[in-house]
């Protein structure tokens, strides 16, 4: 999917004859804490609201502030994915969406960006979710895969973490809440389960139970 899709039409431009306090003013306006400066379509920068506020000169046009210094971007040809990387690792909320000459397309934010995530990634799909612990050089997505077909269980989505200790962490969104069967057999196979979000037989014990008393005190 291209990042034209998500652009925004919500977020608006500044423009380098604005002042600082005009700045200020259309962010509050508008509620974004950054926004980018835009001339002649050409994309200049994005301006901070903390850095505005901590400038001592508000009369003074953005031009002339010297802060056009920040100046974050993706292509257009560019994935969703990447265009989250770079807003998680810079902590935008709004990401500036340029062509191959910088022309200024338009911008993404960060919201529409995690909106996109939860739709396409399968996360509000019903299902349940077994998240495995190993070593590094025992990471197998095509083994991982098979356990799951073997069970007649179909992965969703997987998410890859590397811990801080350099373990992999590999959380599988399912299409069955039941997964039992299923850890059983990871951990068969030698695979440290080490979370479950969905109905296990303890789940589904302490579900018998709560019924059987609210039978009984319903009699």
């Amino acid at each position: 999917m291209s990042i034209v899709r998500l652009l925004s039409p919500l977020v608006p431009i500044l423009n380098p004859k604005d002042t600082i306090s005009k700045a200020l003013d259309i962010m509050d306006e508008n509620d974004f804490s950054q926004l980018p400066v835009v001339v002649d379509e050409n994309y200049l920068g994005l301006l901070k609201e903390n850095e505005l506020m901590d400038f001592d000169k508000p009369e003074l046009e953005i031009s002339e502030s010297g802060l056009l210094i920040f100046k974050p971007a993706i292509s257009l040809s560019s994935h969703p994915y990447e265009a989250l990387r770079i807003v998680n690792e810079m902590n935008l909320g709004v990401l500036p969406v340029i062509d191959g000459e910088n022309k200024y397309a338009g911008s993404v934010t960060k919201d529409s960006l995690l909106k996109y995530m939860a739709e396409k990634s399968g996360l509000e799909a019903p299902g349940g979710i077994i998240v495995l612990e190993m070593e590094r050089n025992n990471y197998s997505l095509y083994q991982i895969a098979r356990i799951c077909e073997n069970e007649d269980v179909t992965v969703i989505n997987a998410q890859i973490y590397t811990t801080p200790v350099g373990m992999i962490e590999v959380t599988l969104k399912t299409n069955r809440t039941a997964l039992d069967p299923l850890v059983s057999s990871f951990e068969r196979h030698g695979y440290a389960v080490k979370e479950v979000f969905g109905e296990t037989k303890d789940m589904e014990d302490l579900m018998g139970k709560y019924n059987l008393l609210m039978n009984y005190l319903n009699m």
